[in-house]
């Protein structure tokens, strides 16, 4: 007898319901800004992690300057799960930050409907391929700061001059490692991105 799919948030329960709606998000931005930190923060499913420790060889091509706590890098994706209002199912791949992982980006990138590119106020400039990239890719996308201790804090019509935004993307500031904060980011990016989608049209 085929059984549905559990809707215990503590059990794994991979399979969504028929009648949820599917949407692929990617998680990105520069090198250590906090993209696996947030998707572990939402993930409602054990999260799926390529992290390897950073090596004397990888020390000399990331710019770990600022990141004095920062010994483990992705190599490939990170992936979680998160439900919203039991209808809508956000499916979160959070990718590399170094340039050269930029072809497997496109990869995981591909059927994405949107993306938070996540930024960091100590490091602003780096974000500025990663944005190109996803422009690029004509995928929408949300804006969050990861708040991090040390870092300087702006207003936001002063990082929107800054990073060149678009009056219409969303722009948040968040802490990664903070449920309530991330799931807003997430939530807006999931929102710019149903507006951009082609609406149905009426039979009649």
């Amino acid at each position: 007898m085929d059984s549905a799919p559990s809707t215990d948030r503590t059990g794994i329960g991979y399979l969504p319901h028929a009648d949820q709606t599917l949407m692929k998000l990617v998680v990105t931005g520069p090198f250590g800004v906090g993209k696996t930190t947030l998707i572990r923060t939402l993930s409602e499913i054990p999260t799926l992690h390529t992290e390897e420790a950073m090596t004397v060889s990888s020390t000399r091509l990331d710019d770990t300057a600022g990141l004095p706590d920062k010994t483990t890098t992705t190599v490939a994706v990170d992936f979680g799960r998160l439900t919203v209002l039991d209808d809508l199912v956000l499916y979160m791949f959070g990718t590399p930050g170094q340039e050269r992982f930029f072809p497997l980006w496109e990869d995981i990138a591909r059927g994405a409907l949107g993306a938070l590119v996540l930024v960091d106020t100590r490091r602003l400039g780096d974000s500025f391929a990663v944005m190109d990239m996803v422009e690029e890719q004509g995928l929408p996308y949300a804006v969050a700061v990861n708040r991090f201790p040390d870092a300087p804090a702006h207003p936001d019509e002063v990082l929107r001059k800054h990073l060149d935004l678009h009056p219409d993307t969303p722009l948040l500031q968040c802490d990664a490692r903070e449920r309530r904060g991330s799931i807003d980011a997430l939530i807006a990016l999931a929102e710019h991105v149903l507006t951009r989608l082609p609406q149905p049209q009426d039979p009649s």
